[in-house]
């Protein structure tokens, strides 16, 4: 093969182009002034993390470690690298190193990518994109409440309705040993019908053998000891607490008792928001309280609770519920003719973005007719001609390409006037 030969991006890894960008801004653009209703601060972490981190902070036992992480040696100093393959780790690590809990409790979100190798699908790709909110030193159901609260006004504000709320407890380290043992039990009861995965996490991680999507083990399953019978009063009052500030909000849930993290430091509050508009892949946000991390990974011990959400997921489902509207490349667009039209056309541009409006001008030559093809193109309402005529009389003629922003749909305006004009108008 030659070393010129075309070359195509990996599997798994998706160029996101225009116009679909402009999905994802406006997306991004509700999600930070959604998050900043509710007082949560932006944090930005490295996508590049020690493997240890995750190997302590995710669990050696869990697929994303054993299966799906990018990991590397650096050659530069043999230390083992991971390409984040989840946001908590990461953010945790972050909070001990800087003693952000010092002084008060924080509410701080992150955005961007995460990589995981697994079967590209719709949905979910190698390299895909989280929103991560992360409450950190809150201890109460109400705080937990609160991240639930948020989601359902997400869900309004991008117009989602057929998502539904699934909850459980986790409970706490010695409830979740107790139960532990009569899963162990029962699995072991029901060793013929195990598959080899699920032999496989039967000691060492038997709360996932409950997450099975084998239709053969299903009925096994639903008739396994049930965590949420294992709860002491302290955990149920938690539970009750987040439900009484639900019900408080108007939002309904159902308790589902196979829903679980395999993972020994999430305690109390889990949580899912599901749909069955995505086929396979219905979960659009997972959550619950981590109360375990910050010890774990070398910190004091602090409570925590937070949330992820699979960007390309719920923009699937976002752009399902709309009519998708292409976007503008611009409000103006500048046709000129010659190169003191084309001149005179860059300096008015430079006014009308000091103005506040977006601009394009035509680059090189052509004439009108392309020109004006062009302008349709990109969507502007409004194209700004700059030829021989217009130079003399100093006044710019303004054609309005969309009948709705004016109805004479021609007119000249002073080059002097044009930004404040245009700026009124438009």
């Amino acid at each position: 093969m030659s070393e010129f030969s075309k070359v195509a991006g990996l599997t798994g890894m998706k160029d996101t182009l225009p116009p679909e960008t402009a999905h994802w801004q406006r997306f991004e653009a509700i999600v930070r002034g959604w998050l900043a209703a509710y007082g949560y601060q932006n944090v930005r972490i490295p996508v590049l993390e020690h493997t240890r981190l995750f190997a302590r902070g995710i669990g050696e036992v869990t697929d994303i470690v054993e299966k799906e992480m990018y990991s590397f040696v650096d050659r530069l100093n043999d230390e083992r690298l991971t390409m984040r393959p989840e946001f908590t780790a990461g953010i945790v690590r972050s909070a001990i190193e800087h003693n952000f809990l010092y002084d008060r409790p924080r509410r701080i979100y992150a955005m961007g990518p995460v990589f995981r190798h697994e079967r590209p699908q719709r949905g979910r790709y190698r390299q895909f994109h989280q929103v991560d909110v992360e409450a950190l030193g809150f201890p109460g159901p109400d705080v937990d409440a609160e991240l639930i609260i948020m989601l359902a006004r997400l869900w309004r504000l991008l117009g989602l309705q057929d998502i539904r709320l699934e909850l459980n407890s986790l409970g706490q380290p010695p409830e979740r040993a107790a139960h532990r043992e009569a899963l162990v039990r029962h699995l072991e009861a029901h060793l013929d019908i195990l598959d080899d995965e699920a032999r496989r996490r039967m000691h060492s991680n038997p709360l996932r053998v409950l997450d099975t999507k084998n239709p053969a083990m299903q009925a096994m399953a639903d008739s396994a000891p049930r965590l949420f019978d294992f709860l002491g009063a302290e955990s149920l009052a938690h539970y009750e607490g987040l439900c009484v500030r639900l019900q408080d909000a108007g939002i309904r849930w159902t308790l589902n008792p196979r829903l679980v993290r395999g993972l020994d430091y999430y305690n109390l509050t889990v949580f899912e928001w599901v749909t069955d508009r995505l086929g396979a892949q219905g979960t659009v946000c997972g959550g619950g309280r981590y109360d375990g991390l910050f010890e774990l990974l070398g910190g004091k011990p602090a409570p925590a609770v937070g949330f992820a959400i699979g960007i390309e997921r719920l923009l699937d489902l976002w752009l399902q519920s709309q009519a998708a509207e292409p976007t503008p490349e611009c409000q103006v667009y500048m046709v000129h003719q010659g190169d003191a039209g084309q001149r005179q056309a860059a300096q008015l541009a430079e006014q009308l973005r000091d103005a506040g409006l977006a601009v394009v001008v035509h680059a090189g030559s052509g004439g009108f007719k392309s020109q004006f093809r062009r302008a349709d193109a990109s969507g502007a309402c409004v194209a700004v001609v700059i030829a021989d005529d217009e130079l003399e009389r100093g006044q710019a003629t303004v054609k309005w390409l969309r009948a709705a922003d004016a109805p004479d749909q021609q007119e000249t305006i002073a080059f002097g006037r044009l930004a404040e004009q245009l700026q009124q108008r438009i």
